[in-house]
């Protein structure tokens, strides 16, 4: 129990030391950070983020959160910079380069490279006065009072307080672009947010079986059909118009009802006039019928009205829309 007291303890601690310095971060916002954004949003290049140690990992997540939200961004290890990767930064380029200290001897060789180029730099340090604070031409300052890591060593409080800046950058880049929910699908076609501007409803139907009967078709029958093509419904359909819907449901209450199935045909129990969804509506607008109408399946169907196919709740599960 003591052991468990003193491991909350020093959660808590970690936690309100962190939380302390994001939000005196919200003060050292200031002109530099304007410039460096309105910069980069101008720049006809890429954003080249570079950094060693722990902020070169924290270097590697802004680079993924630039990418997605519409900056082209890449990541430049700076100990592997100075041995042939220095290559990447292009003509227009705009390089950020993150150190705790900003004296590291990796930082300052490589920052006077950088700056034979004449590529802009932008430091994210902890650290004004350090190398790369005074040689950057725009500084993000990253201060902080103390790490939470008890000895002072263990980069804590300093690489949380970096990745924050890399967020708000981001951010003010995506804001400044007009990024859209339908750009970051872009971005994200695999995703659910992705699925749900992007999926059709003929993307998934088209997955699936298509079950079919006739309105004379016996009753027997349309079991069978039921059975094969695992969907719990099959579509009655007249010229391949769709015209009823028969599901498990029907049929179990058909045979509750002890009439004899030997003189039923599909048209006796169908469902008249199906839930129909035309195959190109978004998969999202599927999900929003079968919600309002309280059912877990749609009938698909063309430009003529004809039917394509069947989507169940289970697909839009499957696919993350629901």
């Amino acid at each position: 129990m003591e052991e468990e007291n003193k491991v909350l303890e020093v959660a808590r601690r970690t936690i309100r030391i962190e939380a302390q310095a994001i939000t005196d971060l919200v003060d050292g916002i200031d002109s530099a950070f304007a410039k460096a954004v309105v910069h980069i949003h101008h720049s006809k290049g890429r954003v080249i983020i570079t950094g060693i140690g722990k902020s070169a990992i924290i270097a590697q997540k802004i680079v993924a959160t630039m990418n997605s939200t519409g900056t082209p961004a890449i990541f430049m290890h700076a100990a592997d910079a100075i041995h042939g990767d220095l290559g990447i930064v292009q003509t227009n380029d705009v390089v950020i380069c993150i150190s705790k200290s900003g004296n590291t001897p990796e930082i300052k060789v490589l920052v006077p490279l950088i700056k034979n180029f004449n590529n802009k730099l932008i430091a994210i340090t902890s650290e004004r006065e350090s190398f790369l604070g005074k040689e950057a031409d725009y500084v993000l300052h990253a201060a902080i009072k103390e790490e939470a890591c008890p000895n002072g060593l263990a980069p804590t409080t300093s690489t949380t307080v970096q990745l924050v800046i890399g967020d708000a950058l981001a951010v003010s880049l995506l804001e400044l672009k007009g990024f859209t929910d339908k750009d970051f699908a872009r971005y994200h076609p695999g995703g659910a947010l992705g699925k749900k501007l992007y999926l059709r409803v003929q993307d998934i139907s088209e997955k699936n079986n298509k079950p079919e009967v006739q309105a004379t078709t016996s009753l027997r029958d349309v079991i069978v059909n039921i059975t094969e093509n695992m969907l719990g419904m099959t579509v009655v359909t007249d010229h391949h118009q769709a015209i009823g819907i028969i599901t498990d449901g029907d049929l179990r209450r058909m045979l509750s009802s002890g009439k004899n199935i030997d003189d039923l045909v599909a048209r006796d129990i169908m469902s008249s006039h199906p839930k129909t969804i035309t195959a190109d509506s978004m998969a999202v607008q599927a999900r929003e019928l079968m919600e309002e109408k309280n059912i877990s399946q749609l009938i698909a169907v063309d430009e003529k009205d004809c039917y394509a196919g069947v989507v169940h709740i289970h697909d839009l599960i499957r696919e993350g829309i629901v």
